[in-house]
């Protein structure tokens, strides 16, 4: 039963459920709707004809189309963090509790003040902010800037997080198929009837294409028929797909296609578990565009009034949504085609107010049909519309003897013709070439492996659709290798069509082209007297198909204008590159779950679990989710925890997860001549057993990476990284072995995750370590001493790798263990060394104490620092070559004036250091001229009692004792520091080889 509401409702017909109603809202008024319904045409049939407001104008609009190619209906739907701004209202799906705004609009859809701006319309022509800003150039960032900023856009984005979910998938095939119109139909029965393997994608939610609103007589059964029964084929065929919902968006190299698949944006939210759209890869060794045509409209004054509409739409919404714009139609065509909306208006039961036919002739058929009906057929073109935010009022025309007519009707139907959709075609810098007889561009020369079919290839009858379909579907799968019996394509005949091109009435008033962009005819014309002629600058001078519908209704007209005003043809003057997206997709969709907590993968560490259960905080460093600190009862912030965690570790001993280092095996005969040729010092000579501190650059001779490698036999050596640079590192070891030095035989294994590996360091490491350590193994300075390597057992009988080394200052060793131990070697170690006043610490004390210790870091190893920036210059070999050696002896890399690092104390011990402070000398103006270097590093040192941090400053080394002045413009600190040795604490290191 139709709502008392739904004034523009039939009484029946249409593929809508009439016993499934549905509410929604639009601009705060409730109206009812049936379940198969589009928000578009829930408007119409509830009477609704102004949907939105121009973009530049702010003109009152109507829905122009039925499809995706929609440039006027763009509303935001839903609310909140759902909210999606610049939705089209003809592809949007209707459910109950819908809620849709119009935009673009202040403060309401009618009354929007903002049309103001349809004063200023002889100056906002095409380019006039390329012309309207430039003077006086101090108004640019304090009014235009922020002026333009704010006019720009038409919709809202949600400004808060968006609470649904995004996924990504991947699915192969041998033939992709794009449109599920007849010929895509009839494709995908060809292929899948062949064996093989099929993907069909529609935008729709239902399948058929204009088959759902033209019908057709097909096999000699009615179009729903054969639709109903080819469905029910396909769906037996066990390779073929059937994605509805689903938009073929872009193509790309090597037989890849981008698809959006719109899951459940036809749901007021996704089931639980459930993702709101899906971004499909897919790749196909063929593919068939079956995408149909989008018809175009002409050009005339009043041509964006309500009411208007493309000829098509006006029959998709009666036919198919039992819905009618208006009840007193006029039809303006240059083309048979458009006389099918008169048929279908009649038999609708609809009033035609009168036919105007571009064409000099009109077939007997039809001017019976008038006769009959009584509407007068009229041969001329449309000049103009009267009528404004209530729709169409009058129609004036422009009859061929030169005379005028005024035509009365509350709604008119446009038909220019029909452009095949060649833009998946036209990707990969493709060009579609024109066809004179259907006066449209067609594609030609299509990405590898890709053809066209039925009316995307200017096939406009349906029996030409049906053929072309079916032998391109059987084509494609024979030449992917299956022959199998695809049967007898299927049949129907061929509709007259005859066309007498027509772009541009002449007339008094703005005529537009590129209706959400406000660009009209004069403009074209204004742009081809300024000399922007080339349809690449046309595009951007006047912002003709630059809109979210990228030109789909509009592109043809302007280029036709165009050819006419600079006296060219409209090949000659050609179209402009196509790119993807073919339809918006959100960002949403291409992040998929790379978003907040998921942006990227979560590593974690061995020890992550019982470190949460210390209630650990814990960060983000690269992949990994790092222990930084483990606050205790009672302390006030991070600082008084980290400041007890390293007086433990100078006083007893500590523990930290140091697992996330990279990790490398290093094996075969050539491993320690290969290690030599990437790292500056020598680990050939290395003996079994010990360890080393080693230094890699790269080519350009700045420093990349640091870490230890040890010998753990003669063919065997175990590398470390940085965290950081642990992926890198193996790949840039992987170039060396492959492609510089493939004569060497030496292998290379990435064994970050196979072991767990934690830091004891303190004078009491010895006692803890014995308590998890083999009693048989010694682990005094002469059986283990300093930089030593090896394998011990543990209590129980696993093995362990022990190494001898610190960075903190003190006593210390590294132990792996085989990962899945990782756990249990962390609570064995907090229960024996419960005794020893054992405390594990995190990342931020880990740093306190490479700082005391002057160990450089990632903010030290910057990628601008060299070997001896660094105080390392010395482990330089001088005996071999190795990867930056050459360019590291650059005069610049060199230089005595470089910045070095240093270390640095504030002159008042108060005073708290910040990292990225920059060195001024003391006395002079902060500033570029005397900027002198920076401060790298910082941290509160509870050995010291005060800051202390490192620098690199410009002959840092030659100016101990100096003091310079630290200046942070960012946080508005200044202060004394003095520049001292970077090594605080302990100095000649006797502790770490006690």
């Amino acid at each position: 039963m139709v709502s008392r509401a739904q004034t523009h409702r039939l009484e029946s017909g249409g593929l809508i459920d009439r016993s499934a109603p549905l509410n929604f809202r639009f601009d705060g008024k409730t109206f009812a709707g049936f379940e198969g319904d589009t928000l578009a045409s829930a408007l119409i049939a509830n009477g609704v004809k102004l949907v939105g407001r121009s973009f530049k104008y702010h003109r009152p609009r109507g829905i122009l189309t039925a499809g995706s190619e929609e440039p006027n209906a763009l509303v935001e739907l839903r609310t909140g963090g759902r909210r999606e701004p610049n939705t089209k209202a003809t592809t949007a799906e209707l459910y109950d509790g819908l809620e849709a705004a119009s935009q673009n609009r202040w403060p309401s859809l009618r009354h929007d003040l903002m049309a103001v701006n349809q004063l200023f319309a002889p100056i906002f022509v095409a380019g006039f902010y390329y012309k309207t800003f430039m003077w006086p150039a101090k108004f640019w960032e304090a009014i235009y800037e922020p002026a333009i900023r704010r006019a720009a856009g038409l919709g809202r984005a949600a400004g808060v997080a968006d609470p649904d979910h995004y996924d990504k998938a991947w699915a192969y095939c041998d033939v992709l198929i794009a449109g599920s119109g007849p010929a895509g139909l009839a494709a995908a029965l060809a292929a899948g009837r062949s064996g093989a393997r099929v993907i069909l994608c529609e935008e729709d939610f239902a399948l058929g294409g204009r088959l759902l609103a033209d019908g057709g007589t097909i096999d000699g059964m009615p179009a729903a028929e054969w639709i109903s029964r080819t469905l029910a084929e396909l769906t037996t065929l066990p390779d073929v797909r059937i994605m509805n919902r689903t938009t073929l968006f872009g193509v790309y190299d090597g037989g890849t296609y981008g698809a959006i698949e719109r899951v459940n944006d036809h749901l007021p939210s996704p089931p639980e578990h459930q993702v709101r759209q899906r971004l499909w890869r897919i790749v196909a060794k063929r593919s068939i565009v079956a995408a149909g045509a989008i018809e175009r409209p002409i050009v005339f004054a009043g041509n964006d009034t309500p009411g208007v509409m493309m000829a098509s739409a006006m029959r998709t919404y009666v036919e198919r949504y039992a819905a009618t714009l208006a009840k007193r139609i006029a039809l303006f065509t240059n083309n048979e085609d458009g006389w099918r909306t008169v048929e279908t208006a009649l038999g609708a039961g609809l009033q035609i107010a009168a036919v105007v036919d571009a064409r000099p002739d009109v077939s007997a058929k039809h001017r019976a049909l008038a006769a009959k009906a009584e509407f007068p057929v009229l041969n001329g073109s449309v000049a103009g519309v009267e009528g404004g935010k209530d729709g169409v009022r009058k129609i004036s025309v422009s009859l061929a003897g030169g005379a005028r007519a005024e035509v009365e009707a509350d709604g008119l139907a446009v038909s220019g013709g029909w452009n095949p959709a060649v833009g998946l075609t036209s990707y990969h810098r493709g060009r579609p070439k024109w066809q004179d007889d259907i006066s449209a561009f067609v594609p030609d020369g299509a990405p590898p492996g890709m053809v066209a079919a039925g009316a995307a290839n200017g096939a406009f009858g349906l029996g030409a659709c049906l053929s072309q379909g079916f032998a391109a579907g059987a084509a494609a799968a024979q030449s992917v290798g299956h022959s199998g019996n695809a049967g007898m394509p299927p049949v129907a005949d061929d509709e007259a069509f005859s066309l007498t091109p027509l772009w541009h009435v002449a007339g008094k008033g703005k005529a537009f082209v590129d209706y959400q962009h406000d660009v009209t005819a004069s403009d074209i014309e204004l742009a081809q007297r300024e000399g922007f002629e080339s349809v690449e600058h046309l595009k951007r001078y006047t912002t003709l198909g630059m809109a979210t519908d990228q030109g789909k209704t509009s592109n043809v007209a302007g280029l036709a204008i165009m050819a006419a005003v600079s006296g060219r043809s409209i090949p000659e003057t050609g179209t402009t590159i196509y790119r993807p997206p073919y339809v918006p997709v959100a960002i949403g969709a291409f992040a998929g779950h790379h978003r907040d907590e998921t942006f990227h993968a979560t590593r974690l560490t061995p020890s992550h679990h019982w470190a949460a259960e210390q209630d650990a905080v814990f960060v983000d460093t690269g992949l990994w989710k790092r222990a930084q600190w483990y606050p205790r009862a009672g302390e006030k912030d991070w600082l008084e925890s980290v400041t007890r965690e390293v007086k433990a570790v100078r006083s007893a001993v500590g523990f930290c997860d140091v697992s996330t280092l990279g990790k490398i095996d290093v094996h075969g005969p050539d491993a320690g001549a290969f290690l030599d040729r990437v790292y500056i010092n020598t680990f050939s000579s290395l003996a079994v057993g010990k360890g080393r501190y080693g230094l890699m650059l790269r080519e350009d001779g700045i420093v990349y990476d640091d870490g230890t490698t040890s010998r753990l036999a003669e063919d065997h050596y175990f590398l470390t990284t940085t965290t950081a640079k642990a992926g890198p590192v193996m790949q840039h070891l992987e170039f060396c072995r492959q492609v510089l030095f493939p004569e060497l035989d030496v292998q290379l294994t990435s064994v970050s995750d196979q072991w767990a590996q934690f830091s004891i360091a303190g004078p009491k490491t010895r006692d803890l370590l014995r308590e998890i350590v083999d009693p048989a193994e010694d682990l005094s300075n002469e059986g283990f001493p300093f930089m030593g390597a090896r394998e011990v057992a543990l209590r129980g009988g696993i093995r362990a790798r022990l190494f001898r080394i610190s960075f903190s200052g003190e006593m210390a060793f590294e132990i792996s263990v085989p990962a899945r131990y990782g756990d249990a070697l962390v609570r064995n170690l907090m229960l024996a060394g419960k005794q020893f006043g054992v405390m594990p610490y995190g990342t931020e004390a880990l740093g306190v104490m490479r700082i005391e210790k002057g160990h450089v870091a990632g903010p030290e190893l910057n990628g601008t620092t060299t070997a001896a920036d660094l105080g390392l210059g010395k482990m330089m070999s001088t005996k071999k070559d190795f990867i930056g050696r050459v360019m590291a002896g650059r005069e610049a890399l060199v230089a005595p004036d470089r910045q070095v690092v240093v270390g640095i104390k504030s002159t008042d011990r108060a005073r708290r250091l910040r990292a990225g402070a920059h060195i001024i000398p003391k006395g002079e103006i902060p500033g570029s001229a005397n900027d002198q270097g920076y401060v790298t590093s910082v941290c509160f040192s509870p050995t010291l009692d005060q800051w202390i941090g490192l620098a690199l400053v410009e002959r840092g080394r030659e100016r101990i004792g100096e003091i310079v002045h630290a200046h942070d413009p960012l946080r508005g600190e200044d202060y004394d520091v003095e520049l001292c040795n970077p090594v605080f604490y302990d100095p000649d290191g006797g502790r770490q080889r006690g």
